[in-house]
């Protein structure tokens, strides 16, 4: 999956970390309604004027989810800044030159300290945020589950050892997905996140011009669409001119699924869920009924903000850094400001 991943390299180790635990904090539905009443609704608001000004912050704010779950749980780690002591997650294979829009989590957690300083975790507005990225743009709205803290560290390793690259080929990513859990039909439905969004010419160079080492086009890209894509991105021309990932990249529905059957994946390791046989019968039925997509897509958004560590957190003040061993702020709210 691409954007959502970007390295070679996948260590059984980190899985060990990675998986719900006993320890891991009990999440639920309404965590904040007596904390903090307007948290969703502040989140949902700051995301809507966020995509008025900005369409693109959607898909990037939505893939925020998979990669801070994937690296240790959902924690909030791949906000963190560097520091001189700390290498974090921004930097990491899967995360540089391909996650933006990090200045939108700012700016929730700005009103939402406001309204409820020190309650709201930086994680669970990852959650929330990427749930609103979704049903913002056209796809299904759901409930989820919160209570996360927020991590004390952030690991560019533990970033860069765990994500796939863009050409990974499906076992790769059935492989990767069954080591949390997640199923063969959760794997395609959430691949579904690139129905909006852009894809980097840098992504699909080696499609284009030397699949496999062959010196040869991906064979499995429809003629037309590969010379729409060889105008786009030229050997040798800009790298970081981007694409559509799909055909429909500012709307959440299914045609993603609909372009992959017809050939027209952007990246290697979305067209190879339609070339391999375990995965095929999920786009082809994702192709052809999108509500049966939209109930796989947030069946597995669910299971996948499930995953944490169980190692020590706390609520962030700034979601770029951790308290430093501050103590927090009060935890009081103030409703008037979001609720009449």
């Amino acid at each position: 999956m691409s954007l959502l991943f970007s390295s070679l390299a996948f260590l059984l180790l980190i899985t060990t970390t990675t998986t719900s635990s006993p320890a891991a904090t009990p999440l639920r539905r309404g965590y904040y309604s007596a904390t903090c009443p307007p948290a969703e609704f502040i989140v949902r608001e700051v995301m809507r004027k966020s995509l008025l000004s900005d369409p693109r912050s959607a898909a990037s704010v939505m893939r925020f989810q998979f990669h801070d779950c994937f690296v240790n749980g959902c924690d909030g780690s791949m906000l963190m800044d560097d520091t001189d002591t700390m290498l974090g997650e921004k930097l990491s294979l899967s995360n540089i030159d391909s996650l933006r829009s990090y200045e939108v989590v700012d700016d929730i957690k700005a009103e939402l300290e406001k309204a409820c300083p020190g309650v709201v975790s930086c994680a669970d507005i990852i959650i929330m945020a990427s749930r609103d990225a979704v049903s913002l743009t056209g796809g299904p709205n759901w409930e989820v589950k919160l209570g996360r803290l927020d991590s004390l560290t952030a690991s560019q390793a533990d970033a860069d050892a765990i994500m796939p690259s863009p050409r990974a080929n499906a076992t790769m990513l059935i492989d990767l997905f069954a080591r949390y859990n997640l199923s063969v039909k959760d794997l395609v439905a959430l691949s579904g996140s690139h129905s909006i969004g852009k894809g980097r010419c840098f992504s699909i160079q080696f499609r284009l011009y030397n699949q496999s080492g062959s010196g040869r086009p991906d064979p499995a890209i429809e003629p037309h669409f590969r010379e729409k894509l060889m105008d786009l991105c030229p050997m040798g021309g800009d790298d970081n001119v981007t694409v559509g990932l799909d055909s429909t990249p500012v709307v959440f529905d299914n045609a993603y699924f609909r372009d992959l059957v017809g050939g027209r994946g952007f990246l290697n390791s979305d067209q190879t869920l339609y070339t391999f046989p375990a995965t095929r019968r999920y786009v082809e039925r994702y192709s052809r009924d999108e509500e049966e997509f939209f109930r796989a897509f947030v069946e597995g958004m669910v299971k996948m903000g499930d995953l944490q560590s169980g190692r020590p957190g706390e609520v962030r003040r700034n979601c770029r850094v951790a308290n430093g061993g501050r103590p927090p702020a009060p935890a009081g709210f103030r409703v008037d400001r979001w609720i009449s």
